[in-house]
């Protein structure tokens, strides 16, 4: 097991709440009524755990293991990628204004600005920065991010379980199986 794979793992459980998020969207494109229980649990869900659990991780773990090894956060794949982090909030946070504001149009803007950021955010990641990530580390630095990931796990483990059930109950409630 390679010391990125648990963040690749996110990634697969992340693209499912995207999914979900992109058939709200369309249900909201064609006027079709979405419960904004229904969008709250999805702002949750990249909130707690997209941004918390998973972006917690590479900010705080995976980015300064890479800095060490000579990656910027002012450029290169790690500045790229808190950059892309930051603009991925912005569109959150204009989300959540858009539901308190029962404003499904602005909903939708920043919605599908979300997915095509973090659609094209994850396979950047996983298919340049984990790999670099890979590679750079010695073993025992790999060791160490994995026990650091771990630590990180059993700390959110309650939170984990939360957003599995929501993303769960999204893809019910919105018909994806």
């Amino acid at each position: 097991m390679k010391q990125t794979d648990t963040l690749r793992e996110e990634h697969r459980v992340i693209e499912r709440g995207l999914t979900a998020l992109s058939r709200a969207v369309e249900r909201l494109e064609t006027g079709e009524e979405v419960p904004g229980e229904i969008l709250d649990k999805a702002v949750d869900f990249i909130r707690g755990f997209a941004d918390g659990c998973h972006h917690q991780k590479e900010e705080d773990i995976l980015f300064p293991y890479l800095e060490g090894k000579g990656l910027t956060r002012d450029q290169g794949p790690v500045g790229v990628m808190l950059a892309e982090h930051d603009v991925g909030r912005e569109h959150v946070r204009g989300m959540s204004e858009a539901i308190e504001n029962a404003a499904p149009p602005a909903f939708v803007a920043h919605a599908r600005a979300y997915l095509e950021l973090l659609g094209d955010h994850i396979a950047k990641e996983d298919d340049v920065l984990f790999p670099m990530a890979d590679q750079l580390m010695t073993p025992v630095e790999a060791e160490e991010l994995m026990s650091e990931f771990e630590g990180v796990e059993e700390e959110l483990e309650e939170a984990h379980h939360k957003y599995l059930g929501i993303v769960t109950e999204l893809e019910e409630y919105l018909g994806i199986e």
